[in-house]
């Protein structure tokens, strides 16, 4: 396992005290190693959880060929491009149990949605396509070719190939997936835990009266609700005050209790140092000040445990044994700025992409979707900014974005207002009205 000093020394231009953003992800895809135990959960409880293994499908799906709409099966090499074709109805096939009766040549066969084609019918026609007359029924030239209409055996899931790979974020359509191949429970990689505290002696907890200079903690309740949304196990230990005894108390039993620390405020130039003292007194810690905005400075690395956090063996992940002291050893660290915004930007940006490689999940890039800019918008090259954005339909169809307004780090109201991020690259300069920017939606990761 790489200390915090070998991994920065393989990163290339490598500045802790103006680091590119791109870099801080490649940091932490070293830094860190997905938990390897498992549990088998039914699929109801799944939601939002990693696939531990390859779900491989146990039969095909669908299992037989069959029709994809209610009509008329045939065999469609009786079809004549340029004239209509006039079958016999022999019988009808209902979903759910096969029709036992033969099709000859001139003969169709009623057929519902999910009925099993009978061998040599390889054709449905529409039912609003056609005109019947008693038993006949008339299929106009042009209206269906040949396979038309017809699910193919195994056209979605075959038999024996993997339905699901390891890493899949288990989403309400993985979930049904699995439901179709008859499977009633999936292995999935455990829950992360994760402690989260703030620090400063200008923090006050809900129910605390107000005071001079003082300021309610929110950064526990939205990175909270961040890791609950990614199905996280959560240790609130509250608000730590600026005394090295208390600091060092909490970092130990974080570390001790959690796969992952995070703590917000005290790692800013010029805030008291007992926090980042902790830190490095306590682990191998990395201090960064990051290119972007909001969200400057960081810290990340690991903190050893205690002792060796005793976990139950498993038999869903072969490499098990392989890890489980590697995952014992340190908890992971995330010191994240102070500022209300700059918090959850940098939990959006980085933090959530590490804890999510941390639970197994493979790595998949953001998506950034393509909007004009309604307004102009300053930008200094040499660092990437995400921006509170607005989100529309304008009138032609396409997608627009305004910023909130006021773009300051403590700002917390424009993350109420905003339904995306203006990301803004690290070499860009001043956005024009009309000019096109790259959002990153806020639904579904918050």
């Amino acid at each position: 396992m790489k200390n915090t000093t070998e991994i920065a020394a393989a990163l290339q231009g490598y500045d802790p005290q103006s680091l590119h953003a791109d870099q801080v992800s490649a940091f932490l895809n070293e830094l860190i190693t997905p938990v390897s135990d498992c549990e088998e959960v039914p699929i109801v409880q799944a939601l939002g959880r990693v696939l531990a293994q390859d779900i491989i499908s146990p039969i095909s799906v669908p299992p037989h060929d069959n029709s994809a709409m209610d009509g008329f099966a045939f065999d469609g090499r009786q079809l004549d491009s340029a004239q209509a074709l006039r079958l016999q109805i022999v019988g009808t096939a209902l979903a759910g149990k096969a029709w036992s009766g033969s099709v000859g040549p001139g003969q169709c066969l009623r057929i519902m949605t999910g009925a099993i084609l009978p061998a040599g019918l390889d054709t449905v026609v529409p039912q609003e396509f056609t005109t019947v007359d008693g038993d006949m029924v008339q299929v106009p030239a042009g209206v269906v070719q040949r396979g038309d209409n017809r699910r193919l055996l195994g056209e979605d899931l075959l038999q024996g190939r993997a339905a699901l790979q390891k890493g899949e974020l288990l989403t309400p359509a993985a979930i049904g997936l699995v439901a179709s191949l008859g499977i009633a429970t999936v292995p999935v990689t455990r829950r992360l835990k994760v402690a989260y505290f703030s620090t400063g002696d200008e923090i006050l907890s809900l129910g605390e009266p107000p005071r001079e200079g003082a300021v309610y903690d929110s950064n526990r309740y939205t990175v909270h609700g961040m890791l609950a949304k990614l199905g996280c196990e959560v240790l609130d230990l509250g608000v730590v005050r600026d005394d090295p005894a208390l600091l060092e108390a909490a970092f130990r039993q974080a570390a001790n209790a959690a796969d992952v620390v995070i703590t917000s405020g005290g790692v800013s130039v010029g805030e008291a140092d007992f926090t980042k003292a902790m830190m490095r007194k306590l682990g191998d810690v990395a201090f960064w000040k990051i290119a972007m905005r909001p969200g400057r400075p960081m810290a990340v690395g690991r903190i050893p445990k205690a002792k060796l956090a005793a976990s139950p063996h498993t038999d869903c992940a072969e490499s098990y044994e392989k890890n489980s002291n590697l995952e014992a050893e340190a908890a992971l660290l995330f010191g994240l700025p102070g500022n209300p915004v700059a918090v959850m930007v940098t939990f959006l940006a980085f933090v959530r992409p590490a804890l999510l490689r941390r639970m197994g999940a493979r790595a998949t890039a953001p998506v950034l979707l393509q909007a004009l800019s309604q307004e102009a918008i300053r930008k200094k090259p040499g660092r990437t900014e995400y921006q509170r954005g607005i989100v529309s339909l304008g009138a032609d169809g396409r997608l627009q974005v305004r910023t909130t307004g006021n773009q300051g780090s403590g700002v917390l109201s424009s993350m109420v207002q905003a339904n995306g991020l203006i990301v803004l690259n690290h070499a860009q300069g001043n956005v024009a009205p009309g000019d096109t920017v790259q959002v990153l939606m806020l639904d579904g990761v918050m």
